[in-house]
């Protein structure tokens, strides 16, 4: 069955020339956007996304690596320093783990006013298995001395962000650097990592938002002072203006979201669906806890309804959940949220900050019943 004339039931959607200014993105948003693929949310079906639909950012370049060159260089405060080839690492006690990884700009686009930089909607995120070596096994063969404070972690890439010529470096203090679940990876989802996704080694860093598990990892340092290099001190941060110093981005937010029901309107991505029951479903997590309830709205959150939830693929991965909804004929806008383990819940309200980072605002889908 299909509407008699669906494109005049999308009539009332403003069109481009209608829109404010703060509608329009800019050339360097785009130009963003198009390297820096996102997950498009039917993807959600799969407990596990497929290697080329898990998101991506790129900070500078996809580093040209030397594979019969490269080593993992360990040093700094420790008393057995390492470099290790891609083979020595593979020789070490491997695991694999599925992990749920977010960009902590996610939802940065739905901003009002927007934050202008990546400008991502619901899409940045993404499931995999990653397989490797425990990162506490590599530091306790190197031996940390009793002044280490920090552990520094530098990939290949470079380029310049805040007017700063730099590497990309993110730290962990000792005691996170230590948690049994932080992995050095060689392989996603049964296969080499991919160029793009930090081929041959990256860090992993289950839990925390995507930028801690540093891409073509081939350095990592033990220092004595708190480590303040850009992507520490300057980026990934919450603020309200740019030049205040605010609180570190780190533990991923919980967040439900939901797969689009029905079929879309091709610009809008408005969906279309049939009246009568309907099954909605999704996926929610919440980086280290775990995912209590999940809740529905099909009126704009008026009124929440209890979802059901499914299995969760592993520790630091997402969780599915599902709901029967009765559609009856008309406009309607859904909602989803939901609440971890320690009674954190999704709000309904943007959280607004500089760098538009870790805005787990509930999703709001719009659909036409006919």
């Amino acid at each position: 069955m299909t509407p008699e004339n669906p494109t005049s039931r999308f009539a009332t959607l403003p069109d481009t020339s209608e829109r404010e200014a703060t509608d329009l993105f800019h050339r360097e948003e785009v130009q963003l956007a198009l390297r820096n693929r996102g997950m498009p949310l039917e993807i959600m079906r799969y407990p596990v996304t497929p290697s080329g639909m898990h998101y991506l950012v790129i900070h500078f370049d996809i580093p040209d690596v030397n594979i019969d060159q490269w080593k993992l260089q360990v040093g700094g405060l420790v008393s057995q320093p390492l470099s290790l080839s891609l083979d020595d690492i593979k020789k070490r006690p491997a695991r694999t783990m599925a992990v749920t990884m977010e960009c902590a700009g996610n939802g940065r686009a739905l901003l009002n006013p927007r934050v202008f930089s990546q400008p991502w909607f619901n899409e940045g995120i993404g499931t995999a298995e990653w397989t490797g070596t425990p990162l506490k096994g590599i530091l306790e063969e190197a031996g940390l001395t009793d002044g280490a404070v920090n552990i520094v972690f530098s990939g290949a890439d470079q380029g310049i962000q805040g007017e700063v010529l730099q590497v990309y470096q993110r730290s962990l203090n000792i005691a996170e650097s230590m948690r049994e679940e932080m992995m050095l990876v060689y392989e996603m989802n049964g296969q080499p990592l991919q160029p793009q996704h930090g081929y041959p080694l990256r860090l992993l860093v289950p839990g925390w938002y995507g930028m801690a598990s540093v891409k073509w990892l081939d350095r990592i340092e033990a220092v004595e002072d708190q480590f303040q290099g850009y992507q520490m001190a300057k980026a990934y941060r919450y603020t309200q203006v740019r030049e205040e110093p605010g609180e570190p981005v780190t533990l991923i937010r919980v967040r439900a979201l939901m797969i689009p029901p029905g079929i879309p309107d091709t610009m809008s991505r408005v969906r279309w669906l049939t009246a009568g029951q309907q099954s909605l479903t999704g996926r929610a997590w919440a980086g280290r806890l775990g995912v209590s309830r999940v809740e529905v709205s099909v009126d704009d959150g008026s009124t929440w309804s209890e979802a059901t939830l499914g299995e969760q693929v592993s520790t630091f991965a997402w969780r599915e959940w599902s709901f029967v909804w009765n559609a009856v004929r008309g406009w309607h806008t859904l909602s989803v949220r939901a609440t971890d383990t320690e009674e954190n819940v999704q709000p309904i309200d943007q959280f607004w900050n500089a760098q538009g980072m870790g805005n787990n605002m509930a999703q709001r889908v719009r659909v036409l019943v006919e």
